[in-house]
């Protein structure tokens, strides 16, 4: 029993990071695309990792009901969730505003002058 992680390595990677992590990606995207707001993408993320807790459950016999790895998955949801939202910001802004702003590096922008 790893301290991130309930059984193995193998099993976080595949269901919280490439599942979870791939719906919290596009999530992320989507909620930048439609102009709302982060606490938003927080809220919608910590129900996906409810969902994620029951594939841990369901799949792969880990406990449905612990805070701690709740929180854990949450977090980590969370992060790819305002990577994918950062990314998608910055690229609405320097498209659509390409008068105003120019790309800074892929996580911000910065004014054009």
């Amino acid at each position: 029993m790893g301290i991130l992680w309930e059984v193995d390595f193998a099993r976080f990677f595949f269901v919280t990071l490439v599942i979870g992590g791939g719906a919290a990606f596009m999530a992320g995207r989507a909620l930048a695309g439609s102009w709302r707001p982060i606490w938003l993408l927080v809220f919608y993320t910590l129900l996906l990792g409810l969902a994620i807790r029951f594939f841990h459950f369901a799949l792969f016999d880990g406990t449905l009901l612990t805070l701690r790895y709740y929180l854990i998955d949450s977090a980590v949801l969370i992060g790819v969730a305002l990577l994918g939202y950062r990314i998608k910001r910055v690229n609405q802004m320097v498209s659509l505003y390409s008068w105003l702003y120019e790309r800074a590096n892929p996580f911000a922008w910065r004014d054009r002058r």
